[in-house]
């Protein structure tokens, strides 16, 4: 459901969430914006439960170095010790802690929101449509999102061709001493595809100034505004139940 949304009101309103997640120092709003991103992700979009929880991992491990650094090695501030009264934690310094952990995997959380529910190519297009993002920059990343996979590609064939000619399967992890011996094909095949990039860019004009046509250009529409108001609604609720 939410992959069919715009991306640019899907960008704001998640960007508006992460800017009320840094500034709320609360840990019942950070526990609320993380529970209605997993529910989003499962519900509305039919994500599998382990994926989400994957996902959370890497957030949770980067928060669990603010909580174990609020909690060894705090410095006391006024604010922190303010807003330290306002939480049902005994001790300061955790009570501080665990709001930046929760903080962490919160923005993270609304983050893959965005990432997991927005085509790319939708995006540069929109950005490209509504937003005048300039056709050189524009192609310019069409042409990044091209060349990852193809350099995936190419890298599986150069190693099946290396154990071609070697007469054993390839393995099936890269070691250090491989890798160092695959940067140099890799990087004179990313230059070739930048150079012909480069001359696409000029052959098709994209320096000039004219009005240009964005074929399967994303549109606004009822959905759109739907979606805006409902995140706005339940925006306003989560920030009311803090203050309260």
């Amino acid at each position: 459901m939410l992959s069919t949304l715009h991306p640019l009101p899907k960008l704001v309103i998640c960007l508006l969430w992460i800017v009320m997640a840094i500034l709320m120092f609360d840990a019942w709003f950070q526990l609320a914006a993380i529970l209605l991103c997993v529910a989003a992700l499962i519900v509305l979009e039919g994500k599998p439960p382990l994926l989400v929880l994957g996902l959370m991992v890497p957030f949770a491990l980067f928060g669990f170095g603010f909580l174990t650094t609020s909690v060894l090695f705090r410095v006391d501030s006024d604010f922190a010790l303010h807003a330290a009264e306002q939480s049902p934690f005994a001790s300061q310094a955790f009570s501080a802690g665990i709001v930046l952990f929760l903080r962490a995997i919160a923005c993270g959380m609304i983050s893959a929101v965005f990432v997991l529910t927005t085509d790319p190519g939708h995006f540069i297009k929109a950005l490209m449509a509504d937003w005048k993002l300039s056709p050189r920059i524009g192609y310019s990343l069409f042409s990044a999102l091209q060349l990852v996979p193809d350099l995936a590609s190419e890298l599986r064939q150069i190693r099946i061709a290396r154990a071609m000619k070697r007469g054993k399967p390839p393995s099936a992890f890269i070691y250090p001493q491989e890798l160092v011996t695959l940067f140099i094909p890799l990087l004179a095949y990313a230059i070739r595809r930048a150079g012909r990039a480069a001359i696409a860019m000029e052959a098709r004009g994209l320096g000039a100034g004219q009005a240009r046509t964005i074929l399967a250009a994303p549109r606004l529409g009822r959905r759109d505004a739907v979606f805006a108001g409902i995140a706005l609604g339940l925006l306003i609720v989560a920030l009311a139940i803090t203050l309260i």
